[in-house]
């Protein structure tokens, strides 16, 4: 069983991704992606266990998107201005 797991993000409608790190539990990773999914966001959470094929960053890419650094902010930034939207303008 492979105890470390590399969190990737994608933007579906920009064809853009971003990974942002490893992390042994992705359930919190996950549940956020999940949570902008239902908000209508284009977007798909990708796990991938950290192996001698993906010992870096670097080594991992996506046919047809382009990385781009920063898109996990950019995204958390549109969720929570989604979220507070949603909640009547109340801050998150």
């Amino acid at each position: 069983m492979y105890t470390r797991s590399w969190q990737i993000i994608r933007d579906d409608s920009k064809k853009t991704f971003e990974v942002i790190g490893q992390e042994t539990n992705t359930d919190h990773f996950l549940n956020q992606v999940h949570g902008m999914q239902k908000l209508g966001m284009a977007v798909t959470g990708v796990i991938l266990p950290v192996t001698n094929q993906y010992a870096s960053k670097g080594a991992i890419r996506f046919a047809g998107y382009v990385q781009e650094e920063g898109l996990y902010d950019r995204l958390m930034k549109s969720y929570r201005q989604r979220i507070s939207e949603d909640a009547g303008g109340w801050e998150v």
